[in-house]
């Protein structure tokens, strides 16, 4: 028996605007972003989840710590400069910039940015916030209504099956992920000297175990259907990615 597809409606998708362009956007590469910087699993890397560098202006004259707690200084990120923001906590930046004398990469508190979106510390919580969630769903293989078809790849794999349509809106259609079994299928027979009866395997078939279809509308997950052996509960639901405007 399989639980009823469940349709939710997808809240309104974060827009925010950082600078267009910058020169800094092309020192900055992905592998970059992942070097000495300490892999918490409350700090979300910029590289990991967005295509192009993130550039804040810097406003304020600002101390730059080590780590993210902000116990080790390093030195002053210098005013009116462009930063890139690489790694991020709930509370702090880690971002790559010019220091007093040279180039210093760091964790910097916030008040010390602006953006071309007045919204940008509020968009970035949002941000970091979805991602913690997603991780955790990755990390137990689930899937939520909201996540992106990369997302749930990251997190069931790739699927058995695809129906995808893909519009103006984006990609919809269905994935199907489906776990078969091994059944052996026996029958007894008699020994025609002997009259003992004995169980002979007369053929195996590949059965359907778990069946688990992920359905999208406009690039989302709009929709999930399980098999009755897999139900785990209401369908989770979580915010549509944030949308970065350039």
């Amino acid at each position: 028996m399989k639980t009823p597809i469940m349709k939710v409606a997808l809240l309104p998708v974060v827009l925010f605007a950082v600078l267009a362009s910058h020169p800094l956007g092309a020192q900055v590469r992905k592998d970059e972003h992942k070097v000495g910087i300490d892999r918490d699993p409350d700090v979300v890397h910029l590289a990991d989840y967005v295509k192009d560098p993130i550039v804040l202006q810097v406003v304020n004259p600002a101390t730059v710590f080590s780590d993210k707690g902000g116990n080790t200084k390093l030195g002053t990120l210098q005013a009116n400069q462009s930063v890139v923001l690489e790694a991020m906590t709930e509370k702090a930046y880690r971002v790559r910039g010019k220091g007093e004398t040279n180039g210093i990469a760091g964790w910097v508190g916030p008040k010390a940015f602006s953006s071309t979106d007045p919204k940008f510390v509020e968009n970035l919580k949002n941000f970091y916030h979805r991602q913690i969630e997603v991780a955790k769903l990755i990390a137990a293989q689930k899937v939520a209504v909201g996540m992106t078809p990369d997302e749930v790849q990251q997190s069931l794999g790739k699927p058995t099956t695809t129906q995808v349509k893909r519009t103006a809106e984006g990609s919809s259609g269905k994935w199907e992920y489906i776990q078969y079994e091994d059944v052996s299928h026996y029958s007894y027979v008699r020994d025609p000297i002997s009259g003992q009866v004995f169980r002979q395997l007369v053929g195996v078939t590949r059965e359907e175990k778990e069946k688990t279809v992920v359905e999208f509308e406009a690039g989302l997950v709009s929709a999930l259907e399980e098999s009755e052996q897999k139900r785990g509960g209401p369908v989770k639901i979580i915010v549509p990615p944030v949308i970065f405007a350039w």
